[in-house]
């Protein structure tokens, strides 16, 4: 049992990192269809910056 204490010291370096992290990472305070409204926008912005050049689009 010589590496006990490796193992103590670690868990408690483990603990003390997730400490700091949040559990849910999403949590901005929107619903999911406010999220989805969201992130529509965001990518009709997108698409029509760039435009069908380049996108393998012919018509």
């Amino acid at each position: 049992m010589t590496r006990g204490s490796q193992r103590e010291r670690d868990r408690e370096r483990a603990q003390a990192r997730a400490g700091h992290k949040t559990k849910n990472p999403k949590d901005d305070g929107l619903t999911p269809e406010q999220r989805r409204e969201r992130d529509a926008k965001a990518f009709t912005g997108k698409s029509s910056e760039k435009g069908c050049a380049g996108s393998g689009w012919r018509e």
